[in-house]
């Protein structure tokens, strides 16, 4: 958004009338709290402790980390880390994935408590301290570290550290089973008590941890629990990135032995994806040096390896976003304070507010950000095409130009408004059956490359319900979504039935949607309101739709190939 209004402040000078337009839309932003306001993004946090406090002088503490976020005032828990036994200096394997809206101060607050062995619960466990931030702290810092807090008073020397990655590139998920077999045993009166980690090798040659498995007692051909984890956190999305495996045996003093360790990459791991089994043997270097006959001290078998697709990774395809903006006589005359296109110099009306509150979302899915604009409902004079430098497209006749991102749209819009009469009637279906045509094309192509997305804005009531019904029943075999919203305070009850959250749409002759494509949003609702929560309206159901329309033609969401990169997927 800064980069356009940038863009927009350096051509004042040339034009009187883009310096009106860009007021109009940095006013309707700024009325919106949208300059600053991105749409979510996932991050995912891990937390380390250094140097907490003994209970006493005969056993270490056995940490564990709560994450509170508040909430109306209140603290709320939202996950908490596993238990370390007798560790004075845990980093732990949980990774708490959060929700992070650049708009809102979400407030932290991660406490630290000493669980017994005896039980888990925190009702019993001894409170260590605790350390307050906000999410933007950690994002802005990427490795936050502050003192504990006990009663306003630091905790000796205790401190914590909170790493925030966000998700980029590949949000999918890996599902990963790992066993092994003649561990050496380095216990006198038991075998080995093992347990496996994984440590993803990052660009500045640091290591981070990415899973703990849990111990297995007494067993030298462990079987690991099966264990989910992020492609991201993994290997931030390259397959050849390599991943440091460590093989321990547990001990109840926190001085765990060490057994060995392998080299492996996800390319690698994904020979499992097929039912085979991968395995590496597990060295240790001091061994290999100083035994003659030495082999490995074990071997690490992955059983399965199983990448489960996120509902949000089929967004990486592209996302051309189309706009269509209502311009019948029911929204009343633009020179009348009244009317929902009220012509003002310098304050945003109903239709702008809720381009510029839905268009900043959905944008952030475009891949060129160059949006088709279809205009519906006005008389357009006959030589409107001489007024316009950058014209909104019509269905009847069509224009094709194309508009810059939702600042070109706004700008098309102030534009084109004085030229038109509003009039009648309100038919929808031609600008369906427009996008649909150009959805209809990518059908051919097998793979997941382009998704379409129609962004509807009307004041109420479809003249031509029937033909909608039957463009939409159409449209829901290609692949396209389409965002109604809702200006004004009329009835939008017939919208209510499109969007199919009540019941299936059928076509007039009583044919079915295939899938469910329309989302309704009355913005009335949302434009006195939190942008997040507006973000989340829109954006709640696409996804899905997006998934269920790759999901039936039996197609893969597009990931970067495994020999080149063309795009960077990690800090």
């Amino acid at each position: 958004v800064d980069q356009r209004i940038t863009s927009s402040k350096s051509s004042k000078k040339h034009s009187p009338h883009t310096h009106t337009m860009s007021n109009i839309y940095e006013s309707a932003a700024n009325t919106l709290g949208l300059f600053n306001s991105p749409c979510l993004a996932k991050v995912e946090l891990r937390v380390t402790c250094k140097g907490i406090s003994d209970r006493d002088a005969l056993s270490k503490p056995d940490p564990c980390v709560l994450i509170k976020m508040k909430s109306h005032g209140q603290w709320l828990e939202v996950d908490r880390t596993e238990v370390i036994r007798s560790s004075i200096s845990p980093t732990f394997s949980k990774v708490f994935t959060v929700d992070f809206y650049f708009e809102e101060v979400q407030r932290l607050r991660y406490e630290l408590y000493d669980i017994s062995s005896n039980h888990n619960g925190i009702k019993e466990a001894d409170f260590l301290g605790a350390m307050e931030c906000t999410l933007g702290q950690i994002v802005s810092q990427r490795k936050l570290t502050k003192p504990l807090l006990k009663q306003g008073s630091t905790v000796s020397k205790s401190f914590i550290m909170v790493t925030a990655e966000e998700l980029t590139g590949n949000d999918d998920y890996v599902e990963l089973s790992f066993s092994a077999r003649k561990l050496d045993d380095k216990d006198f009166f038991s075998k080995s008590d093992p347990f496996l980690e994984i440590f993803r090798m990052n660009d500045d040659d640091t290591l981070q941890l990415v899973h703990r498995t849990e111990t297995v007692m007494n067993n030298l051909n462990p079987v690991w629990k099966t264990f989910k984890t992020s492609l991201n956190s993994l290997c931030s999305g390259d397959h050849d990135r390599p991943l440091k495996c460590t093989v321990w045996d547990w001990d109840s003093n926190g001085k765990h032995d060490y057994i060995g360790e392998y080299q492996a990459t996800f390319k690698e791991m994904r020979g499992a994806m097929d039912g085979r089994q991968v395995q590496w043997e597990c060295i240790n270097p001091k061994y290999q040096i100083k035994k003659k006959n030495y082999k490995n001290s074990g071997i690490v078998i992955l059983n399965q390896c199983k990448v489960i697709h996120n509902s949000l990774s089929f967004t990486h395809s592209f996302h051309p976003s189309s706009v269509a903006i209502d311009f019948t006589a029911s929204n009343g005359d633009p020179h009348n304070s009244c009317s929902l296109h009220y012509i003002h110099p310098y304050q945003p009306n109903e239709y702008l507010k809720a381009l510029v509150a839905v268009g900043e979302i959905c944008q952030d899915y475009d891949s060129d950000k160059m949006f088709p604009a279809f205009g519906f409902g006005a008389q357009i004079p006959p030589d409107f095409k001489c007024y316009c430098v950058c014209v909104l497209f019509w269905v009847f006749p069509t224009y094709v130009y194309g508009c810059a991102g939702i600042q070109g749209v706004v700008e098309a819009y102030q534009t084109c408004l004085p030229k038109l009469q509003l009039y009648g009637p309100t038919n929808i279906a031609p600008i369906i059956q427009k996008v649909a045509s150009s959805a209809s094309q990518e059908m051919h192509t097998k793979e997941a490359m382009q998704y379409f997305i129609l962004l509807i804005l009307t004041d109420g009531v479809i003249t031509d319900m029937a033909d909608t019904r039957e463009a939409i029943v159409q449209a829901s075999h290609l692949p396209m979504s389409i965002i109604i919203v809702g200006v004004g305070s009329a009835d939008f009850s017939d919208m209510q039935m499109l969007d199919g959250d009540d019941g299936i749409l059928r076509s007039p002759k009583g044919e079915p949607c295939l899938r469910d494509i329309v989302q309704f949003v009355p913005f009335r609702n949302f434009k006195h309101g939190s942008p997040a929560e507006l973000a989340k309206t829109v954006l709640a159901e696409v996804p899905n739709q997006v998934v269920d329309y790759y999901n039936n033609k039996g197609i893969k969401p597009k990931v970067p190939s495994e020999f080149e990169s063309s795009r960077t997927f990690a800090p």
